[in-house]
């Protein structure tokens, strides 16, 4: 039994289109029953000046899969965020990440979402944690 409303991971990239998710390359590649997953590039858009991954690029990565889980596992509410934070493991310099965006809290007024992102090999470059309010009504 899924925890979220319907959506295709098609709908999702679609609904990107002129965001910051689309212009740091992010993409949705799957929705679970309790899970959402996305990617971002190492590349250009994503690197600080020293040619590492940009510690902003992960944690936008890690709210926009938190705050699509949040959006998808709240019944028609709408969630914001209230706080999030991140500790970068790893750098990395080329290729793609992949975030996992798990719940840890699903209740009436809030959301706590744990995301890890991983490289390529699955090594963990970035652990985050996303506080959403839930807006009912």
């Amino acid at each position: 039994m899924s925890i979220f409303s319907s959506a295709s991971v098609e709908q999702l990239n679609a609904s990107s289109k002129g965001t910051l998710a689309e212009a740091l390359g992010i993409e949705i590649t799957e929705i679970g029953s309790d899970f959402v997953r996305g990617r971002m590039p190492v590349d250009r858009r994503t690197l600080q000046p020293f040619g590492l991954l940009h510690g902003g690029a992960s944690v936008a990565l890690a709210e926009t899969l938190g705050s699509i889980g949040g959006a998808l596992a709240a019944g028609g509410a709408q969630v914001v965020g209230l706080e999030i934070n991140a500790n970068h493991m790893r750098g990395k310099r080329d290729g793609w990440v992949t975030g996992t965006a798990r719940p840890m809290h699903l209740g009436r007024t809030t959301q706590v979402w744990e995301i890890r992102i991983e490289d390529d090999t699955q090594a963990l470059v970035c652990v985050s944690r996303l506080t959403l309010a839930v807006k009912r009504g």
